[in-house]
């Protein structure tokens, strides 16, 4: 239940006023002068205050109205105030919406008109206290992660910082960690991350990329080769598993491994041991294993190109990098950490950028900036200096008229103003209520 404070001298508007928020659930609260609401602020818990602009006899010039609403907003700085305005003083009334105020009606009022703006701005109110507790939390949560080591990775959304502090705990341990996500999000940058915050920080750090190798070959790369063990071994070559011996070993693109090396991957997992190709001497070595795909392994399995033995063993904790396009926070706030000053963008190419859908993610946005930043002229990074795809027109039956979500989200961004969140969607308060009515809005 909302307490809302109505502060007008007439008693009879006090009333009349509690009667209609009663009807909402609300708990109205009435004071008849300024000193009164004042003291009752301090006392109470207020989610709204409705004011009159004038307190005593003959008075129409709005100056106690004006100065009521700043002493308000000097106690509570996020309380809503909206204004109850006579023609003589809707001057005034504009105002001091321009100042902070959250709206104003005319007297007398229209009963819907008034439930319904008082319904929306206790919702935006809300939203905006759970907007703050929600930022104050991540907040504290980055504080705790920037005591580690991220390796200059940005976070700006709750799905990467959810993730990293799950590779944060991880990396202490010497479990097998699986990093799956779409190329170029960025599974190479946590398993830097599980490196920089492992015991093993100091110790051998070897990465390879399967995907690269030649299948002829990877046998020999990972678990090394005798000279002679296949035509143009001249030498013998030592494996990446005797490299990384006592550190840690970075598979990426482990979709790509073939069965046969598949095979022997499982047993240094199982036993630590391994032979050259061409060698019958088992060796042993003790490496952690973190490993990464862009590949769907459970499919693999079931098509047979997998073993499921091997997927367990290294799937014991699993990292799920999320695309881009699912962490749309990210966007802007690294656009501006690769460009590291070189140039500025402009409103067109913010625009452009947070609407592409980055389907080559992280890796594809810093080679837009990188071109961009290039590219453009004056230092200033234009909309067609990106050279980005379009986004695809709406589809031919896409509704013209604004939705609930279109009216929200500019409620929310002009802090509940009536008159300025119109302004944004290109129409005008009455419009604006209109459109509110027809959805039912803040019922």
């Amino acid at each position: 239940m909302d307490r809302i404070l109505i502060i007008d001298d007439n008693p009879a508007i006090g009333e009349a006023l509690s009667l209609l928020l009663e009807l909402d659930g609300h708990a109205p609260l009435c004071c008849t002068s300024a000193q009164q609401a004042l003291d009752t602020l301090e006392q109470e818990e207020i989610a709204l205050v409705i004011q009159d602009m004038n307190f005593s006899a003959d008075t129409t010039s709005g100056e106690e109205g004006r100065a009521l609403f700043h002493a308000l907003r000097a106690k509570q700085p996020d309380l809503p105030v909206m204004l109850l305005t006579a023609w003589t003083d809707l001057a005034m009334a504009v105002e001091l919406v321009k100042a902070g105020a959250a709206d104003y009606l005319g007297k007398p009022w229209d009963d819907q008109k008034l439930r319904l703006t008082v319904n929306t701005l206790l919702e935006l109110s809300r939203l905006r206290r759970q907007e703050r507790a929600r930022r104050y939390h991540q907040e504290n949560r980055l504080s705790q992660l920037s005591r580690f080591d991220l390796c200059g990775m940005q976070l700006h959304s709750p799905a990467m910082i959810a993730l990293l502090e799950t590779a944060i705990r991880v990396a202490a341990s010497d479990l097998p960690v699986l990093i799956t996500g779409p190329n170029g999000a960025g599974k190479e940058r946590i398993a830097d991350i599980l490196q920089a915050n492992s015991p093993l920080r100091d110790k051998p750090f070897i990465k390879v990329n399967v995907g690269a190798m030649p299948p002829e070959l990877m046998e020999a790369e990972l678990f090394g080769a005798e000279a002679g063990a296949f035509t143009g071994a001249t030498k013998t070559r030592l494996g990446r598993f005797e490299a990384a011996d006592g550190g840690t070993l970075f598979l990426d693109e482990m979709g790509n491994l073939p069965l046969s090396g598949q095979v022997k991957l499982l047993r240094v997992l199982q036993t630590g041991e391994f032979e050259r190709l061409g060698s019958h001497q088992t060796r042993r070595v003790r490496v952690r294993v973190i490993s990464a795909t862009n590949a769907d392994l459970p499919s693999a399995i079931s098509a047979g190109t997998f073993r499921e033995d091997l997927y367990y063993r290294l799937n014991v904790v699993q990292l799920a990098l999320p695309p881009l396009a699912e962490r749309p926070e990210e966007v802007l706030p690294l656009a501006e950490h690769f460009l590291a000053g070189r140039a500025q963008l402009s409103d067109g190419a913010r625009h452009a950028l947070a609407a592409h859908s980055w389907p080559g993610n992280v890796r594809e946005l810093e080679n837009a900036i990188a071109r961009a930043a290039l590219l453009c002229r004056g230092g200033t990074i234009e909309q067609s200096d990106l050279a980005l795809e379009p986004p695809p027109p709406p589809p031919a039956n896409a509704p013209t008229d604004l939705d609930e979500q279109a009216i929200t989200e500019a409620l929310a961004k002009h802090g509940g103003v009536m008159a300025r969140a119109a302004r944004a969607l290109g129409i005008s308060r009455q419009q604006l209520y209109r459109r509110m009515e027809k959805l039912e809005m803040a019922r």
